[in-house]
């Protein structure tokens, strides 16, 4: 049987190329999404091998909240700790280490650099032990020099000698260039170096370090922190480097998981389309193989040997597929690279586990879509080979029916429980429940093919007369075939129309969230990390036109023993800003205040005028009283904490926006506040239209994002109604020779295949758009009360995908349309 299945490969030849070309595009994600992440993690190895490779111990604020860098994440380790680890026995050179935020703005104004979701923007105090050696040049001394990372001047076109702005929270300082470092490859990171006074004074404040570093002499690294943590203050920890460059490794390890996840989903989705492509080429394949597995049978072939005979076909279009899909997805990952910027400078990484999950994926998925067609094909008797009718064994619908309708009706079911509340987070039901639908609606799409092929076929029936009438006849012929072929675009497209019902709905949330509670006439954001710093209030109060300019702050904490995000600042300002409904209490938070909303306030079962123990990010902890009850509001958030209990807990506040309220919101002046941060390039004023605005494009980014990744699904669904068509073409070659001969010309025959793959086409974007829709809705109904308040429908985007599963018809049928069109009459007639 194995020569059988070599000499079935060898005649089948395009038939198997398409086949494979559904394999090779799911086998390209999963590749592409492993060699990338490998790649990744190699260079946050190399980079993380450098950095704290002479670390022995590393003196820090204990994390009392697990935060991100929210710049008031840790308090700083005071000198006194400094003096004191000097003096234990086994310590070599101890230092203190300053960092935060710190930009270099180029000759054009702008910062140099990604401001936004980019690569880290790092001041930090210069240290001849550190991490990074000086390329040329000497180490900073004084507040007006600084040392900068290679790429980063030569990006701004600056050298030493040079002066250059410098932004951290404060005002833009002009400073001199004394050294370029060479960091090497720290994707993309730029680093701006002070001594360690000016660090001190800009990033954090005099007499104070991020953390202590030390190395070890003639000790084991646990020891000297067992030495080391004895002379600590309470709120102090010592950790070994080994632990400090696993915390940190591990971070990032978290991150690159997500993502390597993130994209995985979306292999998946494309491996799962390309299962029914598989599964519609077999079944085809087999059927029209029908009376050559039955001569095999009559010889002696048993039943296992025809299985293993279909297998062996499955199993080398799967290797072949798994090949050429690694090496696509080596080149996906190359693209993917090309993206990160400075981050993707070097070279791919190849490990084993790309190779062996691509040839499992590949090779797996094509054997289990090709099982069950194998599996008919092995029940074919031998007796059918002497008829010249024969066909492959159908099994009844009726299974197939009631399995669908228990799965839509199961999942409609889990939907209804999700948006009825029934408890918990009710996105997990409904995502549930649409999974199930998505499924039973597979399932049940023989069936529903029938009618709706019949309404599709009708206008092409009416205006193409006789092919017309007969590309409607071929899609109904074989049910079964046309929801296979119509399922894998189904897909797709139900989920990319999900994904834009979610963008549209978020779009029109944010529009309304912003009309309903943003009452400031301007607010002052900045564009990077680093915050807005305490003089720019200042500058910003005095602008002219200018009535209040009130800092915003936001901060986490643990508040009644649980991590929280809480936001301080005036109250008032804040009320104002942010149009503030009072259910009971009031703004008057006064040192020790604190207002929730109601549906905190009613899950904790916290009351007016009761106290809440709020441990800071200092270590302390203090009561603070329930001032006031709002109702739920988006922009403010569940929990606004007096600005005066804010400030006592944090060594270096960070000022997350500036609310603006002015005497006329005009061109004046807006001018006016333009004009006074023109020296400001991280900051920008915004507008009620500018948040719209800002959001919509955030949105617009990220639907983008997710479309782009699930166009894979589609282009895979494209490939699959080219090898129907394909396949139905080689399937009918006698019935296209017949109508030939009695007169259909070559081009009625390909406007008749042209029109089965539009019909079968708009079908599958139709059964998609649908579900799509629906998913939507339902996610967004569930999502309600977490700020997906608004239900919109994209309709002339949905339209759009409408007109583009016609012409995706179109040109799957081209090539089928041309192949019927160049046949020879008199073979074709001829071909049993």
């Amino acid at each position: 049987m194995a020569k059988v299945t070599l000499r079935n490969l060898a005649a089948h030849k395009i038939r198997l190329v398409l086949t494979a070309v559904a394999v090779i595009l799911g086998v390209a994600f999963v590749a592409g999404t492993l060699i990338f992440t490998d790649t990744m993690n190699k260079q946050f190895d190399d980079v993380f091998g450098k950095i704290g490779k002479n670390i022995a111990v590393d003196v820090r604020a204990k994390k009392v909240v697990d935060v991100d860098d929210d710049g008031a994440a840790a308090e700083p380790v005071p000198a006194s700790v400094l003096q004191a680890v000097r003096g234990i026995d086994g310590v070599r050179d101890p230092v203190g280490n300053v960092n935060g935020y710190a930009a270099v703005v180029g000759r054009d104004g702008k910062i140099i650099g990604t401001e936004q979701q980019g690569p880290p923007q790092l001041g930090t105090s210069w240290n001849t032990a550190g991490d990074f050696d000086l390329a040329s040049g000497r180490a900073p001394k004084g507040p007006a020099e600084v040392v900068v990372d290679a790429e980063t001047a030569k990006k701004g076109r600056y050298g030493i000698g040079d002066t250059v702005k410098v932004i951290t929270t404060g005002p833009p300082r002009p400073m001199k260039i004394v050294g370029l470092v060479d960091t090497g490859n720290m994707m993309g990171t730029t680093i701006t170096a002070f001594d360690t006074p000016t660090a001190q004074r800009l990033l954090l404040k005099p007499g104070y370090y991020s953390d202590i570093e030390m190395g070890a002499d003639g000790i084991g690294e646990a020891e000297l922190r067992d030495r080391v943590a004895r002379v600590l203050p309470p709120n102090m920890e010592a950790v070994t480097g080994a632990e400090m460059r696993a915390d940190t490794k591990s971070d990032v390890a978290a991150i690159m998981g997500f993502f390597r996840t993130f994209l995985l989903v979306f292999a998946l989705i494309s491996i799962f389309v390309g299962a029914f492509i598989i599964f519609n080429t077999f079944s085809m394949l087999v059927a029209q193989r029908t009376r050559e597995l039955a001569l095999l049978r009559a010889i002696g072939a048993g039943r296992p040997q025809v299985t293993r005979a279909v297998i062996g076909e499955a199993v080398a279009v799967g290797v072949v597929g798994s090949t050429v899909g690694l090496a696509a997805g080596a080149g996906l990952a190359a693209l993917l690279q090309t993206q990160m910027g400075d981050a993707g400078s070097s070279g791919l990484v190849f490990t084993a586990r790309p190779v062996i999950w691509s040839y499992a994926v590949g090779i797996i998925v094509t054997v289990v879509s090709a099982y069950f067609p194998a599996r008919r094909a092995a029940k074919i008797p031998p007796i059918a080979a002497m008829r010249d009718d024969v066909a492959m064994p159908q099994r009844s619908l009726r299974i197939r029916i009631a399995l669908g309708t228990l799965l839509t009706l199961v999942g409609a079911g889990l939907i209804g429980l999700g948006l009825g509340g029934g408890g918990g987070n009710p996105a997990v039901p409904v995502g549930i429940g649409a999974f199930l639908v998505f499924i039973g609606i597979t399932m049940l799409a023989p069936v529903i093919s029938v009618p709706v092929v019949k309404v599709l076929g009708a206008p092409a029936a009416g205006l193409m007369g006789a092919p017309g009438r007969m590309a409607r006849q071929n899609a109904l012929r074989n049910p079964r075939r046309t929801a296979a072929t119509a399922a894998a675009l189904m897909i797709g497209l139900a989920l990319i129309t999900a994904v834009n019902v979610m963008g549209a709905s978020m779009r029109a949330s944010v529009d309304a969230q912003v009309d309903q509670q943003f009452g400031a006439d301007y607010l002052i954001e900045p564009t990077g990390a680093g915050g807005v710093g305490p003089e720019v209030v200042a500058k910003i109060a005095a602008a002219p036109g200018v009535e209040k300019a009130s800092p915003y702050y936001t901060a986490n904490a643990k508040i009644d023993g649980k991590r929280a995000a809480y936001v301080s600042g005036d109250p008032a300002a804040l009320a104002q800003g942010t149009r503030l409904k009072m259910v009971s209490g009031g703004t008057a938070l006064g040192r020790d205040g604190m207002m929730v909303d109601e549906e905190t306030a009613e899950s904790q079962k916290w009351t007016l005028g009761g106290t809440v123990p709020v441990q800071f990010t200092d270590g302390r902890t203090q009561p603070l009283r329930i001032a006031g009850i709002y109702a739920k509001n988006d922009t403010l958030g569940p929990k606004v904490i007096s600005q005066t209990a804010y400030l006592a807990h944090t060594a270096k506040p960070a000022i997350a926006s500036v609310i603006v309220d002015t005497r006329s919101a005009d061109t004046a002046t807006r001018t006016a506040l333009e004009g006074t941060l023109k020296d400001y390039p991280n900051l920008k004023v915004t507008d009620q239209d500018a948040l719209k605005k800002d959001a919509r494009k955030q949105v617009d980014g990220f639907v983008t994002f997710l479309t782009i990744l699930l166009v894979m699904s589609v282009i895979i669904a494209a490939v699959g109604v080219v090898n129907t068509l394909a396949l139905s073409v080689i399937e009918r070659t006698r019935e296209i020779g017949l109508l030939r001969a009695i007169g259909i010309s070559r081009r009625q025959l390909r406007r008749m295949i042209r029109a089965e793959s539009i019909v079968i086409a708009i079908f599958g974007a139709l059964l998609g758009i649908g579900l799509g829709v629906a998913f939507g809705a339902a996610l967004q109904q569930a999502l309600k009360d977490d700020g997906l308040s608004e239900l919109a429908i994209p309709v002339g985007t949905l339209a759009a995908y409408l007109v583009v599963a016609a012409v995706i018809g179109v040109l799957a049928a081209l090539w089928p349309a041309w192949r019927a069109g160049r046949m020879d009459v008199l073979k074709a007639i001829s071909t049993e």
